[in-house]
């Protein structure tokens, strides 16, 4: 698998010939790159860059200094088989950021499109993370953890393995996740409560105020009402059949394992 004669290579960066490197790639100096890994067209790798085997590399990524992708999983259980790290196109990934390859033989970690992912954290073995989320710096997901569209995940929040981060949800800073954030909803605080709806990140994903009304209206029943979660669930569907975001928010709860966080009692009387 050739290295195209339209990359750029740094004369101190070492690239495995068993590695397929795209169309005007650029690998800075002191970038290693392994056997078994494909970085795709108009990609840049900053210096010191370290692609391990197995790593896959969709096209226009942006790689910053120090990077170390498909690494092995920080997981005992590891044994040193065939795993794999799946990368989408357009992802910018930021300084001094580690991600790891599964821990299953053949089993992957996967990242979408279109993610901005800051620096000095770590996404961990077999976590699934989805497109355009942004990932600030220091935050750390643990494995098995699923990220779906349109999250913003804030510094040095930390995320339960196994967890998942509903569509336009938004973590604050510094708040530990070990429950599943449902979409559309901001999560603050030690054990991350939810405290509203995200309704900046709606409004900038081009949400119009009648569909922002339909999710409070969600929101409300979900939280606020006294109801059993499978009561309001049932109220949800039966009053927006309709809507594709009431389908995302009733389908997300019903697969969730862990539980949802859920509002502290003073804040059920406040608005969304």
């Amino acid at each position: 698998m050739p290295i195209d004669p339209s990359a750029s290579v740094a004369p101190t960066a070492r690239v495995d010939s068993e590695a397929s490197i795209g169309p005007g790639v650029r690998i800075g100096e002191f970038c290693v790159i392994e056997r078994d890994t494909v970085v795709g067209a108009e990609t840049r790798l900053e210096p010191y860059v370290f692609v391990k085997r197995w790593t896959t590399m969709g096209e226009r990524n942006e790689i910053s200094a120090g990077t170390a992708l498909g690494t092995d999983p920080f997981d005992k259980h590891f044994q040193g088989d065939r795993s794999y790290l799946r990368i989408g196109n357009g992802n910018i990934i930021r300084e001094h950021y580690t991600i790891s390859r599964g821990t299953a033989p053949e089993s992957v970690t996967e990242i979408g499109d279109g993610n901005y992912i800051m620096s000095s954290g770590h996404i961990a073995h077999n976590c699934k993370v989805g497109n355009n989320n942004v990932i600030a710096s220091c935050a750390l997901l643990a494995g098995y953890v699923e990220v779906e569209d349109l999250a913003f995940i804030s510094g040095n929040v930390a995320i339960h393995q196994y967890c998942k981060v509903g569509r336009l949800a938004m973590i604050a800073g510094n708040s530990g996740v070990s429950s599943d954030v449902p979409p559309f909803v901001t999560c603050a605080g030690f054990r991350a409560d939810v405290v509203g709806l995200n309704l900046v990140g709606m409004k900038r994903a081009g949400y119009a105020p009648a569909r922002i009304a339909v999710i409070k209206k969600a929101y409300k029943t979900l939280f606020r009402s006294g109801l059993l979660s499978r009561e309001a669930l049932e109220q949800i569907e039966a009053e927006g059949s309709g809507s594709e975001d009431l389908r995302a928010i009733v389908e997300f709860v019903r697969r969730s394992k862990r539980g949802i966080c859920r509002e502290p009692r003073r804040q059920r009387s406040a608005s969304v």
